[in-house]
């Protein structure tokens, strides 16, 4: 399954039996934003109104828009595994984020195993 993404946004989508359509909502900040579509042109037609509608409300009211994702992660481990992290960060001359980006990377690709 892949996502709707718009300017950096993405969309959880839902069916809704009694309505017959799409449902969606902005995922990823704290804000409300929800839409939906009879069909997935329609959809996606209305999720972009939806991310434009509150760009342009955040700009008219003076606020930053929340952004969905900072790029940064934190994790707990194991004071084993972070030794075993380091020991083998260190042996292939990387850091420990850089073998942490590709494992994540491997995950969303579906490239595990």
């Amino acid at each position: 399954m892949s996502n709707m993404v718009y300017k950096g946004y993405a969309t959880k989508v839902e069916y809704s039996e009694p309505d017959g359509c799409l449902i969606g909502r902005i995922i990823g900040i704290k804000d409300i934003v929800t839409f939906h579509g009879e069909s997935v042109p329609e959809f996606r037609r209305a999720f972009e109104e939806a991310v434009d509608d509150y760009l342009d409300f955040c700009a008219q009211a003076g606020q930053a828009p929340q952004k969905p994702f900072s790029g940064k992660i934190m994790l707990r481990v194991s004071p084993e595994t972070h030794a075993r992290l380091a020991i083998q960060a260190q042996t292939e001359g990387r850091s420990i984020n850089s073998l942490a980006i590709d494992a994540l990377n491997q995950v969303v690709e579906g490239q595990t195993g």
